[in-house]
């Protein structure tokens, strides 16, 4: 492929194809619960403004409420303490939002222990095996999770010792933060981090080294199956919100339609 206009048609004539990756959003999408005494964000909602009527008579129209980490969503620098420095949503530059997917599949380790961690030498192995991750990667990891994505309660995997979602080792967040040329990373989960995260050092070790990196974060993927492990184009469309630490995002992949 060598301009926009092969790129237009291969998508005409169906050798690429789009995959949505994003969880549709509504009232009743799976979203984070925290622990008292920290403070959750609202759930999204719709309040009609008019429907064909009177208040509207040709149209219909809503209001939304949502907080801005809800859904499928993007984490933006200044979300975490580490990068109170860095971008806001709409200062994201463009061409970090566009980029080659990497999928590392741990969806059977995943299955098999729902506290599964990813690790430094479960990256450098995938990487000896599909090549170095280019620059402007967004790197995603595939649990399997997505599987539970329409049930609040299966989705967070509460008892009483906590959340039980897959994630990452510190060690392994500070290594990508650090070490690799991603733009992001994104997860199948509720966060960038494991359910457990917090009893991490430091704690929610992801969200402190990624972010803190000028990384970016998306979650609640879906449909990572259908994604080869190199290959595919995503593109990550979050709304431009001047001071936001996140957004509701569609996240799209280009994949080879053949």
């Amino acid at each position: 492929m060598t301009s926009v206009a092969d790129l237009v048609a291969a998508l005409g004539s169906g050798t690429i194809r789009v995959v949505d990756l994003t969880n549709p959003l509504s009232s009743s999408t799976p979203t984070l619960r925290l622990p008292e005494p920290f403070a959750n964000l609202v759930d999204f909602s719709l309040e009609q403004v008019s429907a064909y009527d009177t208040p509207g008579p040709f149209w219909k129209h809503h209001n939304i409420r949502t907080g801005e980490h809800i859904g499928t969503h993007l984490d933006a620098p200044v979300h975490w303490v580490t990068g109170r420095d860095g971008h806001d949503v709409s200062q994201i530059p463009p061409s970090r939002l566009v980029g080659p997917a990497a999928v590392m599949d741990f969806s059977a380790e995943a299955s098999a222990d729902p506290d599964f961690l990813l690790d430094v030498h479960h990256v450098e192995a995938w990487i000896a095996e599909h090549g170095a991750l280019a620059v402007g990667t967004w790197l995603l990891y595939r649990t399997g999770w997505d599987k539970y994505a329409h049930s609040q309660e299966q989705f967070l995997n509460v008892d009483e010792n906590g959340s039980h979602t897959p994630g990452m080792t510190a060690a392994c967040a500070e290594w990508l933060a650090k070490n690799t040329p991603i733009s992001g990373f994104g997860v199948e989960t509720v966060g960038i981090d494991a359910g457990n995260a917090g009893g991490l050092e430091p704690p929610f070790p992801a969200h402190f080294h990624l972010l803190g990196n000028d990384k970016y974060g998306i979650t609640s993927l879906q449909n990572l199956a259908q994604l080869p492990a190199t290959g595919a184009l995503l593109v990550v469309a979050p709304l431009p919100i001047v001071g936001g630490t996140g957004s509701p995002t569609r996240v799209l992949a280009l994949v080879d339609g053949r």
